[in-house]
């Protein structure tokens, strides 16, 4: 069975349950989504749980009659006339913005019609399993000034088991929330009201996590011949007027007026790197030219969608563009994957899915380079025996791209590493290459991220280890707990001995019980915490404890750096 029929005709039948119990309830839209559904209902006091629970028992009723899903065809001023009728006017806003003429409707039993294209299942009783499981608040369209709408999120599978299983997965999930989890090991924070909306402040401990991030990016970028640029973070609209960004992507950039010029707080890198790769002539012999940037950018994105670290306003991608002759196209590409599997491999995810994202309905470029860019990723997939699933038309307004999107301890995907290969760029750019015949060809460009945007990817490590990282990742990696004052000196030679092999270590010596410094260590997720006494003291040694394993006996200082050391060289 299909998921998506199955779970958008699952909100059908929600919806149906919610006009039946609060006739006065305005209809918005109920798409399936990724493990689940959703409806925007117009209803003027809040649904509780309890309400919650009511829709859930009137759904198993509507379900028990196994009540037909009939599909009909109308006008779209007959479709407007009978949704006015009903007085849905969300349905007759979203008619009038369709551009055919034939709309389709559904019928559910006798007195319950919906706007949609469909499918459906045959009737109301082929679902099995499925639960509701939160409200929340929607502007219609995303746009804020728009009415709020109410959204009641729910999940319908094929068997009671696979909902089980997905509530249990669920309710780890909330544990592993990054939101909270950040903010709880200072990590990150979002001021909303003193700040805005979607601007990430990292606090010490995130820096550090980011710093880490950040130089493993540039070691390894240039191991694999890549050559670090920086570009400004504000540039004339001239530039994105140029690349087709200011007619594609407008309404998600910040534009400002300079001296009666417009310029554009950059929501891509790409422009910019072309102009460094314009500097100067470039040769046949000079390519491929790979210029990488931790390159911070702006995006507007609409209040209703950021959500903590996944979908922010201002967030810096690890970007690189390269420029390659026809014949590297191939290697480039398939390079990029390696370097992609062996990144998720060092910071700890295994496993990948994979698609192909093709032309878009608005495109720029000419059919011919379309084809061939697609080729050359298809072809590429196909020679590293990597399967991929093909998503039509979600390719960039420039050209088609692979999404490689890591998967967690939950099995969850996110969107990490894109490939886009891109034709059209370098010819509004005018970008040349001197070739062997010494004529002047245009190179071919290819866009590139590998985790993608920083924070979104922090928010996914967060949730991954559920705070608690590796030991070569983890913000604080040794804290050391003095029994008592008799002991702080030597803890202070412990410290500063770790300090000089630059192990990250903090001293805890408060006024708190040893038990309570010792459960704070275990609470902050510190992967080793050295107890010190008066015998480890005499003993030039450190009583250690290993994060979720407790004790692990006593050893020397020089034993214990030398064993922290080879797992922080080992990426552990």
């Amino acid at each position: 069975m299909d998921l998506n029929i199955l779970r958008h005709s699952c909100s059908h039948v929600m919806a149906k349950a919610v006009k039946e119990l609060w006739p006065e309830a305005k209809l918005g839209i109920g798409p399936s989504i990724e493990d689940g559904f959703y409806y925007d209902f117009d209803k003027s006091e809040p649904f509780s749980d309890d309400d919650l629970a009511n829709i859930e028992k009137k759904m198993r009723q509507i379900i028990a009659k196994n009540e037909s899903f009939v599909r009909e065809e109308l006008t779209k001023s007959a479709a407007i006339s009978l949704f006015e009728s009903l007085k849905e006017d969300y349905k007759v806003d979203l008619i009038k913005a369709l551009p055919d003429d034939k709309v389709s409707i559904y019928k559910t039993g006798d007195d319950f019609i919906d706007l949609c294209r469909g499918p459906h299942l045959n009737s109301t009783g082929e679902i099995k399993a499925f639960k509701l499981l939160s409200v929340a608040g929607a502007y219609w369209h995303g746009i804020e000034t728009n009415p709020m709408l109410q959204r009641i999120y729910g999940t319908c599978f094929e068997t009671q088991k696979e909902i089980d299983e997905y509530l249990k997965n669920l309710e780890e999930a909330k544990k592993r929330d990054h939101r909270k989890i950040g903010p709880q090991l200072g990590i990150f924070d979002i001021y909303y009201e003193e700040a805005g909306a979607g601007l990430v402040f990292y606090h010490p401990k995130g820096a550090i996590l980011r710093t880490l991030i950040e130089n493993y990016e540039k070691m390894e970028h240039y191991k694999r011949g890549y050559q670090m640029v920086i570009t400004p973070h504000i540039m004339q609209a001239g530039l994105w007027q140029t690349s087709g960004h200011y007619d594609y992507y407008k309404e998600n950039m910040y534009t400002l007026k300079i001296e009666d010029r417009e310029f554009v707080l950059k929501p891509m890198n790409c422009p910019g790197h072309i102009l460094i790769y314009k500097s100067q002539t470039r040769s046949y012999k000079d390519l491929p030219l790979r210029l990488f940037e931790l390159g911070t950018v702006y995006r507007h994105e609409k209040a209703g969608v950021l959500h903590g670290l996944l979908r922010v306003r201002g967030f810096t991608q690890d970007d690189a563009h390269i420029f390659c002759l026809p014949a590297q196209l191939k290697p480039e590409i398939k390079a990029v994957i390696d370097f992609v599997f062996d990144t998720m491999k060092t910071f700890g995810f295994n496993e990948v899915g994979i698609e192909l994202s093709t032309r878009p309905e608005k495109y720029i470029g000419s059919d011919e380079d379309w084809i061939r860019a697609t080729a050359a990723l298809e072809e590429s997939l196909k020679e590293k025996s990597l399967s991929y699933e093909i998503n039509e038309g979600d390719g960039a307004f420039y050209g088609p791209k692979i999404d490689i999107k890591l998967k967690d301890a939950l099995k969850r995907t996110w969107q990490c590493a894109t490939i886009q290969c891109d034709f059209a760029l370098p010819k509004r750019f005018n970008l040349e290459y001197v070739d062997s015949d010494g004529q002047n060809k245009q190179p071919i460009m290819l866009h590139r991220v590998l985790l993608g945007s920083l924070e979104r990817f922090t928010g996914a490590l967060i949730e991954h280890y559920a705070g608690a990282f590796p030991v070569w990742l983890a913000p604080v990696q040794v804290v050391i707990i003095p029994v008592n004052e008799s002991v702080d000196d030597y803890a202070g030679v412990v410290k500063k001995k770790l300090e000089d092999k630059s192990i990250r270590v903090m001293m805890s010596n408060g006024s708190d019980t040893l038990n309570k410094r010792i459960r704070n260590a275990e609470v902050e997720k510190i992967p080793y915490a050295l107890i010190v006494g008066e015998r480890e003291a005499q003993a030039g040694a450190v009583a250690v404890r290993k994060r979720s394993k407790g004790d692990t006996g006593t050893m020397a200082i020089d034993d214990f750096i030398r064993q922290i050391t080879e797992e922080i060289d080992n990426k552990q």
